[in-house]
């Protein structure tokens, strides 16, 4: 995927990781960015095209797909942590964490796989986890939508690969965005989060594993889980 010349659109845009992502593909050379938010009068970023999107929302994606008819990149970063678990959280905020890392991850595909398909085939980015791949106890909801959206990245990825459309999952573990406000270990720089994504993304890679806590917490998988949790 060349960046440069491009046309991206990237979900929740108005603030961390996304507007890094709108910053460094405009430096990349996209030849458009559409910086989509909920409410997109928050977009404060020059040279994007703020639009108008909810990803929880199927007619607010349809609206934005019937908009961004040119899109040839799509950066799916749009989330939220609810902070809940699952045996005593609020169910509700439990459906928000699926409908938003799940559900709305999948209708964005969705709606712009044919977008992506006229436009020669194009690339869609995950923005998923390190917690697509463990539990934590006070975040068992995220960590539950994560590790499906990782699910969800490795099926389209085979289905959209007739089309020509490249998907790439990046995980990472906690970086300095209001996402993570009062949290007390080591933090990544966002700036480098996205710049490994691009990175990746250019490279045409299937995963972009950004830290070595991410890398870890993976290599984890192929053993014992007692010895991972006893661990950690």
């Amino acid at each position: 995927m060349n960046i440069s010349g491009s046309v991206a659109l990237v979900t929740g845009a108005n603030r961390g990781l996304g507007r890094h992502f709108a910053q460094q593909l405009l430096e990349r050379g996209a030849k458009k960015v559409y910086a989509t938010a909920r409410n997109p009068e928050r977009v404060d970023l020059p040279g994007v095209e703020p639009l108008r999107l909810d990803i929880t929302d199927p007619a607010s994606v349809a609206a934005a797909a019937a908009t961004a008819g040119d899109v040839t990149l799509l950066i799916n970063n749009a989330g939220i942590s609810t902070y809940a678990n699952l045996v005593t959280g609020d169910l509700d905020k439990i459906r928000l964490e699926m409908d938003t890392h799940f559900y709305g991850t999948l209708s964005m595909v969705r709606a712009f796989a044919p977008v992506l398909a006229a436009g020669g085939g194009g690339a869609i980015v995950n923005v998923l986890s390190a917690l697509s791949w463990f539990s934590y106890d006070g975040a068992n909801a995220y960590a539950a939508a994560k590790a499906a959206a990782w699910s969800l990245t490795n099926g389209v990825r085979l289905e959209l690969r007739g089309q020509g459309t490249q998907v790439t999952g990046v995980h990472l573990g906690a970086a300095a965005t209001d996402m993570m406000a009062g949290y007390e270990g080591d933090l990544l720089d966002p700036a480098d989060v996205v710049r490994a994504a691009l990175d990746g993304t250019e490279a045409g890679a299937y995963e972009v594993v950004v830290d070595e806590w991410s890398a870890h917490v993976k290599a984890s998988l192929a053993g014992d889980p007692r010895a991972f949790y006893d661990a950690a």
